[in-house]
């Protein structure tokens, strides 16, 4: 009996990126009214403390080398602007960049097609993060076909 790593149950059930944010009330208008990550729960504590959890459909950790870091800021920006961490959502339509920068965020840079076949615009934003909101123009079988992709695994 071999033991597959495919064949268990996944050990971790959710990814929850944790982000202070000095100002907690522009921080939740963006993400939740703004972006429109639903709210699934929010508490308060003694002192003022605050937090509101927002729903951001499914979650993946992406691992990049600093190489593929500084290739994708090249392909999205032209130039590195990202830190170590930048947050990317998937989102349905181009007009999100334009309803993020109306909300406060400032863009990095316009939407581009990337290599990878997204398109994705750059974004500095509330509590103090850079992200990436990015809409998939081909299914994942599609590019997995494409020159450059695949898996660790493949070798």
């Amino acid at each position: 009996m071999t033991d597959d790593p495919a064949s268990r149950p996944p050990a971790v059930r959710q990814l929850r990126l944790v982000v202070e944010a000095d100002d907690y009330d522009a921080a939740v208008a963006f993400f939740r009214d703004a972006l429109g990550l639903p709210e699934q729960a929010a508490f308060s504590g003694g002192d003022g403390a605050r937090v509101v959890i927002l729903e951001a459909g499914r979650a993946t950790l992406e691992i990049a080398n600093p190489a593929q870091k500084r290739m994708i800021d090249e392909v999205e920006v032209g130039r590195q602007v990202a830190p170590r961490i930048r947050v990317a959502f998937e989102v349905d339509r181009q007009a999100v960049t334009d309803r993020l920068v109306a909300a406060g965020a400032s863009q990095v840079a316009p939407p581009t097609v990337t290599p990878w076949q997204s398109l994705n615009s750059r974004l500095d934003v509330p509590a103090g993060l850079h992200i990436t909101v990015f809409q998939e123009l081909r299914s994942l079988d599609e590019r997995t076909t494409l020159d450059g992709f695949g898996t660790d695994r493949d070798g």
